[in-house]
């Protein structure tokens, strides 16, 4: 069982480059992969999706990879877009101000501006590939380690949780006789009253049964709550993605207490429907952070 909380992060660096690469997950529906990575090594972002589908089934997953080029041929380019909106910019200015300032800026200056050139390191992603693959490993290695150390902890308290509530299910069974016992009394009561009338009708009596029957019989509920208990623990001790599965689960257990709770009119009952109720709200919660 894993988490789907995590963070990583690794540094690499050598006489040419450093690089910095993060990775941080959290909790979601599906597997969400957002990367912010250099334009001149973007073609990794290929590389670094497979990597994450290898190691993680569910979850929002956010890569952040930072390159400066220490040592090595670079390309510096032109902005045509950004140089001319500056132009504009200043001209504007200068007709603003002409008649008492003078406004005047360098070429040094103009491509100082923010945007104007853009620098690149002119060889490709190849050039990288050991640093980008020490970081990977290092970062998917710390995640890992995170989301098993988070999901251990999970466990642990997932135990604790079906157990409280399996200690309640208990109780309901052993008060399921005095439920039935209050039922034969009611129906006893019930037929009496009908058979006062000489004129009763069979079916009516029929009908009066049924109604108490479905009104008080919990052992149906009882079995299949049995069953969803069982099954969580399943789940518990399984290897795999389990977190879309438990919060169904959680979903059908929350039907069956709450059945029992419509039928009891035991007090001791209630204490344990309201004790389930309360570990289910706490195990729901924590699905969603499940793998």
């Amino acid at each position: 069982m894993n988490s789907m909380t995590g963070f990583g992060h690794a540094e690499y660096s050598c006489e040419n480059y450093n690089l910095i690469m993060e990775i941080k997950t959290v909790n979601s529906r599906f597997l969400e992969i957002n990367c912010n990575i250099p334009s001149s090594i973007s073609s990794y972002e290929q590389t670094i999706t497979r990597i994450i589908k290898e190691n993680i089934q569910r979850g929002h997953v956010d890569v952040l990879v930072r390159l400066k080029v220490l040592k090595g041929a670079v390309d510096v380019t032109l902005d045509e877009g950004v140089a001319l909106s500056y132009v504009k910019a200043l001209n504007e200015i200068r007709s603003m101000c002409s008649e008492r300032f003078d406004v005047r800026l360098d070429l040094s200056g103009f491509a100082a501006l923010d945007g104007v050139l853009v620098s690149a390191p002119s060889s490709g992603v190849e050039a990288y590939a050991e640093g980008l693959d020490y970081c990977a490993k290092e970062v998917m290695n710390q995640i890992n380690s995170c989301r098993a150390r988070e999901g251990e902890a999970m466990k642990r308290n997932f135990e604790a949780l079906i157990d409280s509530m399996d200690k309640s299910l208990l109780v309901v069974k052993e008060n399921a006789s005095d439920m039935e016992r209050s039922l034969r009394d009611s129906l006893e009561t019930r037929i009496k009253e009908i058979l006062e009338d000489r004129g009763y009708d069979e079916n009516r009596v029929l009908t009066e049964v049924a109604l108490l029957l479905n009104k008080y019989t919990i052992s149906e509920e009882m079995v299949r709550l049995d069953a969803h208990i069982s099954e969580f623990r399943r789940l518990i001790a399984s290897d795999e993605p389990v977190g879309k599965r438990m919060d169904f689960l959680c979903q059908e257990m929350n039907r069956e207490v709450n059945t029992i709770g419509s039928k009891n009119q035991n007090v001791r009952v209630s204490f344990e429907v309201v004790n389930m109720k309360d570990c289910l709200e706490n195990i729901r919660e924590q699905t969603r952070n499940i793998e």
